[in-house]
């Protein structure tokens, strides 16, 4: 298994590739995307494929992202830009897991995570378990702090779908979990969480 790195110590361990690591004009040096974007991505990843992958995951995502910043045409659109190859590593994580499934014996009961980004008790355990567009855009506004515009980007689809799929899937924790969800700032992170109450059923 690949050493696990912090967020903030990706950018000095990734492969140098000259110049190419400063990016084009008007990009900033890759290694203070990853300082100033890391955190918010490596959560995304934990919460979209688990604990146990979610940083092979972030990590194989950067390593993508450094070969194409160079690339990159629109300085202002990093942000997006990362995400939409952090969503397309956890995709292909989900598949590679779906064709060579675990056994039963090592899955962990539902409802129990050992997640860092799953601060409401095992809600993000809930959340992996939404359909891909439902799961994709909730992680993305709650640990990626996206717009539902940005959320459109990364998933190749309209800001009203975007929000569509953030307000179904919320629709269905609460069914489910019978939680009432805001959107509540996290100062430790510099971004929002998903914050749960518990609601009556109905």
């Amino acid at each position: 298994m690949p050493e696990r790195l912090a967020p903030q110590a990706m950018g000095r361990n990734l492969p140098r590739r000259g110049s190419a690591d400063a990016g084009g004009p008007g990009l900033a040096p890759f290694d203070r995307v990853i300082a100033l974007h890391g955190p918010a991505l490596l959560r995304f990843c934990v919460a979209q494929v688990g604990p146990d992958r979610g940083e092979d995951v972030f990590q194989e995502a950067m390593l993508s992202a450094l070969r194409a910043y160079d690339r990159l045409r629109d300085p202002a659109s990093v942000r997006s830009w990362l995400f939409s190859i952090a969503a397309r590593k956890a995709l292909d994580a989900h598949r590679d897991r779906a064709r060579s499934p675990e056994p039963v014996a090592d899955l962990e009961p539902p409802g129990v995570t050992d997640d860092p980004a799953a601060g409401d008790d095992g809600v993000w355990a809930h959340v992996r378990r939404l359909p891909d567009k439902q799961r994709h855009a909730v992680t993305l506004r709650y640990l990626g702090d996206l717009s539902h515009r940005e959320i459109g980007v990364v998933m190749h689809t309209s800001e009203a779908a975007a929000r569509r799929n953030v307000f179904e899937g919320l629709a269905r924790l609460r069914a489910l979990l019978g939680l009432d969800f805001t959107r509540a700032a996290d100062p430790a992170h510099g971004s929002h969480v998903l914050a749960a109450d518990r609601v009556p059923r109905t």
